[in-house]
């Protein structure tokens, strides 16, 4: 895997060991697709990113300088995925935030392919028996921590199965470990609220925002593998675009 990296605006490949992000997963991550120079969804990154920046107390950065520097690790691939991390930065041990100054790295890789049947035909996916955690503060923001995410993941190594979705802890249908979902019921769209728990995609905000798409706890029995779509069910997420689930 090739991957172009600035961190604090210089050419590195690595961060302090003392880095909080690294240490405590302390920090928020945004991953873009770029499509011939221009981040897809921009704004709508930038306003999670300042959403999960106020909730997590870090400090906002400059959006014209992360654009610059998105553009630089873009340039020379004609579409790819740039993942944008803020972390609090270095600190002294313990858990207690210090006023450390925030680390900043900015990475691209090409986007993969994905197969033109995975639209035409949909793909297969399958319930996790991990639950997620409830927490109104994390919720709808892409924090650091995925190790629910990955350990959901786990799960499996079938290459046939796409995507697992996933219930919080209370039993209602969230997301997949890599995408959100969506559900049509009666003719009516519909997703999952993310109050409790879930990332919050930017791909799903321009759907609803496009559509009368509603917004409601589902529980799993009132959802099927079969009855979802899922948004975007791939590393980079949004750029994937919606795929039918069989």
């Amino acid at each position: 895997m090739s991957w172009h990296v600035l961190v604090n605006g210089e050419a590195a490949s690595a961060v302090s060991v003392s880095d909080r992000g690294l240490l405590y997963g302390d920090g928020l991550f945004e991953t873009v697709l770029v499509d011939g120079g221009h981040p897809v969804l921009w704004d709508a990154h930038l306003a999670r990113m300042a959403e999960g920046c106020r909730r997590l107390g870090l400090a906002l950065q400059d959006s014209r300088v992360l654009k610059q520097e998105l553009q630089a690790v873009a340039t020379g691939r004609p579409r790819c995925l740039v993942r944008i991390s803020l972390t609090r930065g270095e600190g002294a041990r313990g858990y207690a935030p210090t006023a450390a100054t925030g680390t900043r790295i900015v990475a691209a890789q090409p986007a993969p392919e994905i197969a033109a049947s995975s639209y035409r035909d949909g793909v297969t996916v399958r319930w996790c028996a991990l639950r997620l955690a409830r927490q109104p503060r994390l919720a709808g923001i892409k924090h650091l921590n995925r190790l629910e995410q990955v350990l959901a993941r786990a799960e499996w190594n079938d290459p046939s199965i796409a995507e697992g979705l996933l219930l919080d802890s209370a039993g209602a249908l969230t997301c997949a470990t890599q995408a959100n979902v969506f559900l049509v019921r009666a003719g009516r769209l519909l997703t999952p609220r993310l109050h409790q728990a879930g990332v919050a995609g930017t791909c799903r905000a321009w759907i609803m925002q496009a559509t009368s798409c509603i917004e409601q706890r589902l529980p799993r029995r009132y959802s099927s593998p079969t009855a979802c779509a899922a948004s975007c069910p791939w590393p980079g997420s949004i750029r994937a675009g919606t795929i039918p689930v069989q």
